[in-house]
């Protein structure tokens, strides 16, 4: 319930009012049943804008570290994570990974949409990253659609340092959903998950004309934020 108030009465209005977002595509999400909205990640904000533009409840694996905070702040960003359907994972690796596969095949499941970023993290420049081949094997294991997802001038609206959002119009381009049933069976080769996971990644990068990076943005990010900077990225 807290959900969909958040998403008609608080949040959404707010947001619509002052970012008029738009969005292409969205017949391109199952109006039933289960699928994996893979999307770029330009902005912190990418997880509100794209479940408020949708039809269906969606969820995010989200860093727990969003569900961790001390004190009022951290109590109230708890609870609008929680509120949006994001989903707290352990991105430590391990363990951790075999968690979040569980995590999201419980999403899936019930046959509810969710949404999760192949990079692993922000782009710290507006490129596009290497994808991690976590999404690969929920995928495979799942037997679900992926679908395509690209968030237009989000980087520009919230850059990598800023604590103030900046007013503007930015978009969403949802593609064609990506169908990977002939590699049924095989969620165990390590060359099969880099495979889905590399088709997932053109697929993204055709849609957004983001410049391609063949490594993981998390090598990248900490000197981009060390430095305050960000290079946004557009539909070209």
């Amino acid at each position: 319930m807290f959900y969909w108030i958040l998403k008609y009465v608080i949040v959404g209005p707010i947001v619509r009012g002052l970012f008029r977002p738009w969005i292409t595509g969205a017949e391109n999400v199952p109006k039933q049943g289960a699928a994996i909205l893979a999307s770029n990640h330009l902005s912190v904000m990418d997880s509100v804008f794209l479940p408020l533009m949708l039809e269906r409840r969606m969820s995010f694996l989200a860093k727990s570290e969003y569900f961790t905070g001390k004190g009022i702040k951290g109590w109230a960003t708890k609870q609008f994570m929680t509120g949006t359907g994001q989903i707290a994972i352990d991105r430590s690796g391990g363990s951790a990974s075999e968690a979040a596969l569980n995590t999201a095949l419980q999403v899936v499941g019930r046959g509810d949409l969710l949404g999760i970023y192949p990079e692993g993290t922000r782009s710290p420049d507006g490129r596009m990253y290497k994808g991690r081949t976590g999404i690969a094997r929920m995928a495979l294991v799942s037997k679900v659609p992926v679908v395509p997802v690209v968030m237009v001038d989000t980087a520009e609206v919230l850059p990598i340092g800023s604590k103030r959002p900046r007013i503007m119009r930015i978009g969403i381009v949802i593609g064609e959903p990506l169908d990977f049933s002939r590699y049924e069976g095989l969620e165990d080769d390590r060359f099969v998950l880099r495979s889905v996971t590399d088709e997932i990644m053109v697929a993204l990068q055709r849609i957004a004309g983001q410049e391609y990076v063949d490594e993981y943005a998390s090598k990248h990010r900490a000197l981009a934020e060390k430095r305050g900077s960000s290079k946004p990225s557009s539909i070209s």
